[in-house]
């Protein structure tokens, strides 16, 4: 970082780190003990579309990888594109089985970035709900290396529960790394899996 970064009150990007994914696991049993939301099974990766043979092959490697699974009973990787533009994959995995769902999300976010996509990669969520059926998402932001709770309120339009957002931050502070700006917590609305 130079003078003139400072000055203009510049800072240097936090370095993605993809490792990070691999708490989620271990934070969704607190989030289970302190909360009561459980894993759904669901998890996505959002990234802006880019055109071109190379993007194209990457998808298809993307979906290879993860419908690999489907021989062994799994389901097939979908991607879909939202009212903004960007490019949505959705993976499914068991509920109870969050450990390979972060497998799929890491290997995923790795191929498009080894891939020269990285700039490209957005976010990846892991879904949750509760025995009300109140949807609950972890988003992993791409470019900031850190996680946040997303709570829509079901049925409401485009609402949030910012008091169960914070509950869940409180919950997870020990186990993920918690974004501490809340301007960057950013709403998902109708992202794949939640």
């Amino acid at each position: 970082m130079g003078l003139l970064d400072t000055i203009l009150g510049r800072s240097k990007p936090v370095r993605p780190d993809l490792d990070q994914l691999f708490a989620v696991p271990s934070a969704a049993l607190t989030l289970q003990a302190a909360t009561g939301f459980v894993p759904t099974g669901l998890g996505s990766v959002c990234f802006a579309g880019v055109e071109g043979g190379t993007f194209a092959r990457i998808q298809q490697d993307v979906r290879e990888l993860l419908d690999a699974d489907t021989a062994r009973g799994g389901v097939p990787v979908e991607f879909s594109r939202d009212s903004y533009g960007y490019t949505w994959l959705l993976t499914r995995q068991p509920a109870e089985d969050t450990a390979s769902l972060v497998n799929d999300l890491h290997a995923v976010n790795t191929l498009l970035q080894d891939g020269g996509f990285g700039p490209q990669l957005l976010c990846s969520l892991i879904s949750f709900r509760d025995e009300r059926e109140r949807p609950l998402a972890l988003v992993y932001l791409y470019k900031r290396g850190t996680f946040y709770p997303f709570a829509p309120v079901p049925g409401s339009g485009e609402k949030r529960d910012n008091e169960l957002e914070l509950q869940v931050r409180a919950a997870l502070g020990d186990d993920l790394r918690v974004e501490k700006d809340l301007a960057r917590w950013f709403p998902v609305w109708g992202a794949p899996g939640l």
